[in-house]
């Protein structure tokens, strides 16, 4: 008969052997990379150059200290394409968002109300498109912007109106000062995006107890009541949890911008997670490209950071 010492030194090395796989899996593919980007960060860093015998740091890769982080505020061309790509990524952040939210809180309520023969139907069919290919969802909505024998524009001359003579490709077109090309990205973007959140917001929906709705309805409140003061409230921890993932993707936005546009027309969309691709794979300048790796995850850890500070709730249900 086993002894409590023997039953818990048999848990000790299941957990071990378990854990193990994955703690090397993440130190090799996760935390390495990441340290060695902090370290590349304050080298003039290229694989094309020979440098030292430490991992070809040094000699003709030298080390420059803060030097990449205080060019970015400088007049060079590379300074002022990173500052460009980090306004092209917050506006498309600040804008897809609230969009997002927009689309997906409403038709979760409408779906949720909904026949339990077609709920599953609908689900399945919105969360389709997040689980394509990034790729493919890019070829797809390429081919809707065609400019020349794009479904879009066959539909708007259809009803008799003249479309724009390129969606992806046209730097002058602007709608309320933003590009079109960025518009239509984020277009694109939603569509693939939107099923995630939906499936979330369904599925906190279910989790709301009936007997507070019964409770407020004995109360007296009417629909619209009942979604701002009971239904809103309770979907907070969602929201925050919602909220979060949506910046996250926003700000990594890539594949979309890289195979629709290729942050053309002009720049226009050139998207942070693109600049660091282009500095570190094409120009082969990556101790810049690290620098900017840093930018972005300071600006994704204090997004994270203000919305847990705003959003996060001391309750549950």
């Amino acid at each position: 008969m086993a002894t409590p010492g023997s039953l818990q030194r048999a848990q000790r090395r299941f957990a071990f052997s378990v854990m193990t796989p994955i703690m090397i899996y993440l130190m090799v593919f996760s935390l390495l990379p990441m340290i060695w980007a902090v370290i590349l960060g304050f080298f003039d860093y290229s694989p094309a150059r020979v440098g030292g015998s430490i991992f070809g740091l040094g000699e003709s890769n030298p080390f420059v200290g803060l030097k990449n982080y205080i060019a970015m505020f400088g007049d060079s061309q590379p300074a002022g394409v990173f500052r460009h790509s980090v306004y092209n990524t917050f506006l498309f952040t600040v804008l897809v968002l609230p969009l997002n939210l927009a689309i997906t809180l409403p038709l979760a309520i409408i779906i949720e109300r909904s026949h339990a023969r077609v709920k599953g139907f609908f689900r399945a069919v919105y969360f389709l498109p997040t689980v394509t290919s990034a790729v493919a969802v890019a070829l797809i909505w390429g081919a809707i912007y065609n400019p020349q024998a794009g479904l879009l524009n066959s539909l708007i001359r259809t009803i008799g109106l003249t479309p724009p003579k390129a969606w992806l490709s046209d730097p002058q077109a602007f709608v309320f000062g933003i590009p079109l090309a960025m518009i239509a990205l984020i277009v694109a973007h939603l569509w693939q995006d939107f099923g995630y959140n939906l499936v979330i917001f369904i599925a906190a929906l279910q989790g709301i107890p009936q007997n507070l709705r019964d409770a407020a309805m004995v109360d007296g409140a009417n629909e619209q009541q009942m979604f701002w003061y009971v239904t809103l409230p309770l979907l907070q921890p969602t929201l925050l949890f919602v909220c979060v993932m949506t910046i996250l993707s926003s700000l990594q936005m890539f594949i979309l911008a890289q195979v629709m546009t290729t942050g053309g027309p002009r720049e226009q969309t050139t998207t942070m997670l693109m600049s660091i691709y282009s500095n570190a794979f094409r120009y082969q300048n990556m101790g810049w490209a690290a620098a900017m790796s840093m930018v972005l995850f300071g600006i994704i850890m204090l997004f994270t950071i203000i919305q847990f500070r705003f959003l996060r709730s001391d309750w549950e249900y």
